[in-house]
């Protein structure tokens, strides 16, 4: 059987084989299962067959991968890149200000950057563990409407592979209305690298999402949302959030800055009754 799965094998790689998706799977498929086979016959050429077996299992995981278009490239190089330059900014440890220090030792910090401007950090822990907390800001980031009042909606407008997203974000007013409707068009990246979660993004254009009325459509990036259990803690998580946003209009810095280091001290008390409200819905 095994030979007659490699001439299989060997035929997608003709011309007029190629673009025959279902063959290439059921081939990859084929030679898997007969490898395991020979896997447990007995002594044998073990060493050769664990390599085409990884290979083999290499090729079905390629047969899956999705086709991107230009476009779709293009939203994932921003991702990736606002992902880079994120991590750089928060790798830099000098230069950083205290804005904020809250009662529960909650912190926002700034530093300014000649390329970007102010840019903020928040440093936070969040009494739940990595799972719970990844999973109220990427599975459900769509709901955040529902328990953060800075936000009014979030929509993802395109899903693009696994890892990232394009989304449509409506700030709510501040108190006294002091800056006014904004929204954002934002393409997003999600990555994990192993205990740690890194939630990036900026701002983007986006065809299917054209300015709004009543809206000033700012801009925010290079931003991001580090999250990794606390090491002495693993049922608690350490969230840094570096938030860089231009809102556009004519609004004076020194309320820009007061409303955005504000904006993350509420961000991580919404955050923790949300996880905490969730937790005991699911207990229930």
């Amino acid at each position: 059987m095994l030979p007659a799965t490699f001439k299989l094998c060997a035929g997608i790689s003709y011309r007029h084989l190629r673009n025959m998706t279902g063959l290439r799977r059921t081939a990859a498929v084929a030679l898997s299962h007969e490898l395991e086979k020979l896997a447990l016959v007995g002594p044998g050429p073990s060493q050769w067959i664990n390599q085409v077996r990884r290979r083999s299992s290499l090729l079905s995981s390629r047969l899956e991968e999705k086709v991107f278009n230009e476009a779709e490239i293009s939203y994932i190089k921003q991702g990736q890149e606002a992902l880079k330059k994120s991590m750089s900014i928060l790798g830099e440890q000098d230069g950083w200000k205290v804005e904020i220090v809250a009662e529960n030792g909650d912190k926002v910090l700034s530093k300014h950057l000649p390329d970007i401007g102010k840019v903020f950090k928040l440093e936070a822990v969040v009494e739940k563990p990595l799972d719970r907390v990844y999973g109220e800001l990427v599975d459900n980031m769509e709901s955040m409407g529902e328990w953060n009042p800075n936000v009014k909606e979030i929509k993802i407008l395109q899903r693009i592979g696994n890892d990232t997203v394009i989304t449509h974000e409506k700030a709510a007013e501040t108190a006294g209305n002091i800056v006014g409707p904004r929204d954002f068009v934002s393409v997003r990246c999600n990555k994990r690298r192993g205990s740690t979660c890194i939630l990036a993004g900026m701002s983007t254009r986006f065809g299917g999402m054209p300015e709004q009325k009543g809206y000033i459509r700012a801009e925010n990036g290079p931003t991001c949302m580090v999250l990794h259990p606390v090491l002495e803690d693993p049922s608690k998580t350490k969230l840094t959030w570096l938030l860089s946003i231009d809102l556009k209009g004519w609004l004076p810095k020194s309320i820009i800055n007061q409303v955005l280091s504000q904006t993350q001290v509420d961000f991580a008390k919404h955050l923790r009754s949300r996880v905490a409200m969730s937790s005991n819905v699911s207990l229930c």
